[in-house]
């Protein structure tokens, strides 16, 4: 895998002129709330040794999870070949992540996470076991997905347990919205899937209320996908009788 340094376009931050926000920008509702940035010491020397191979450094706009709109992503640089990608938003502790990499080896994986230990604990996993198909970029996937990679040129992205947002009154908060949907269709070829699981039965419903009637989007399957492995939350959740939700729409 190349550097950070070599997939970045366009002009650093130190030395770029401050622009006004995007158009929409200033009233953007987010799906995440950002939490304390201190990570367990293993996490963090997983960090601090492969951040330079793994963590892209792109441009930021307006903050530390932003993505500076004039910015491409170069991914036959990152990864030094052209191949399927598939984008995972919020890897969690990597589980989908890594068993997708492992089993698809001619696949390129891009990780969208906000939150800075949660890349840590996913590096965690991969010093004894490297792979390199995988990168990540640290920034807001509804921001990210926007502007940063071309239309049509993503195979797959992955949106498995959202923060579900339970509260009525937070609700407006899910990323899985009519304007997240459109982005997620931007960036999917003809025919490219988007697959969402979730193990809240609210979410389940409001995701198909959403994608069911996007112009752009088909229901394919409510099978979960063979790449995704049980992890430890969800046996948890069943446990308690959560049922597990898997969705996957083609982009028409």
């Amino acid at each position: 895998m190349s550097t950070p340094a070599d997939a970045v376009s366009g002009v650093s931050d130190s030395a770029a002129p401050r622009r006004e926000r995007p158009s929409g920008y200033r009233g953007r509702i987010r799906s995440f709330t950002r939490r304390g940035d201190r990570m367990p010491p293993q996490h963090q020397a997983a960090y601090d040794q492969l951040a330079g191979t793994y963590v892209v450094d792109v441009p930021r706009h307006d903050g530390s999870t932003t993505v500076d709109p004039d910015y491409r992503l170069k991914v036959a640089d990152v990864f030094g070949r052209a191949a399927p990608l598939v984008v995972e938003v919020g890897p969690g502790s990597g589980d989908a992540l890594i068993a997708g990499a492992k089993a698809l080896p001619d696949t390129d994986f891009v990780a969208l996470e906000v939150w800075r230990p949660g890349i840590g604990q996913c590096l965690s996993r991969l010093i004894d076991d490297p792979l390199s198909n995988i990168a990540f970029v640290e920034a807001d996937a509804e921001v990210a997905l926007a502007t940063m990679l071309p239309a049509g040129s993503v195979a797959e992205v992955w949106t498995f347990f959202p923060d579900p947002w339970p509260k009525r009154k937070h609700h407006h908060r899910r990323i899985v919205r009519p304007e997240f949907a459109d982005t997620v269709c931007r960036v999917l070829e003809p025919g490219g899937l988007w697959r969402l699981a979730t193990d809240i039965d609210d979410y389940a419903k409001h995701m198909r209320r959403v994608l069911d009637t996007h112009e752009g989007l088909e229901l394919v399957s409510t099978d979960r996908p063979p790449l995704r492995p049980i992890t430890r939350f969800e046996r948890r959740g069943a446990e308690v009788g959560r049922t597990i939700s898997d969705l996957a729409y083609r982009r028409r």
